[in-house]
């Protein structure tokens, strides 16, 4: 059982998307507070399905494949309702969209070159910009909550900013991936 506990932590993540999408659809005070609670648990599976596998020796194909996925699916998903939502709105929709547009840009990317057998590893900048990510749109979605139950909680302020720092940390690091995967395709 614990082998595999990597994975299903991987599939919770997936499993919980929908649930997460329909909380946020909602939008009202009380759906922003138990979407921001779900997705603060979805983002401690993600680091524990990772540190499991390397501490447990269990690293397998299949989390390597789902976890990139589980992480795509719910950062997307998350950018799409809050967009929908209109808490991100205006010129900050171009934040958004980077974001996306950069994660199916780099899939492709490594996609295509998992087909001639080069991996672009993770970089440190990467890294960042993920956690940035993350806290913002954790942010963005105790917004929804915040204004309801504690409107001093500069919850927008915080996550509409993360959220530019992550786009900007986006185009930096999709431009890296991109500098490096182009040598192995001509």
């Amino acid at each position: 059982m614990t082998a595999h506990l990597p994975n299903l932590l991987t599939l919770s993540r997936i499993a919980a998307v929908p649930l997460l999408v329909l909380l946020l659809w909602d939008n009202g005070w009380l759906g922003s507070l138990l979407a921001f609670i779900l997705f603060v648990i979805a983002g401690i599976t993600d680091f524990f399905d990772g540190y499991l596998a390397r501490a447990q020796g269990t690293v397998s194909k299949l989390g390597q494949f789902l976890d990139p996925i589980a992480d795509k699916m719910m950062v997307v998903a998350v950018l799409v309702m809050l967009v929908a939502t209109r808490e991100i709105a205006g010129v900050h929709v171009i934040a958004a969209l980077i974001i996306v547009l950069r994660e199916i840009a780099v899939s492709g990317l490594r996609e295509v070159l998992a087909e001639l057998h080069v991996s672009l590893p993770v970089s440190l900048l990467a890294k960042w910009k993920t956690t940035a990510q993350m806290v913002a749109l954790g942010a963005l979605i105790l917004a929804g909550a915040s204004r309801a139950l504690y409107p001093a909680l500069p919850a927008f302020e915080i996550g509409m900013s993360l959220l530019w720092i992550a786009a900007l940390l986006t185009l930096a690091t999709g431009w890296d991936y991109l500098r490096a995967g182009v040598k192995h395709l001509a």
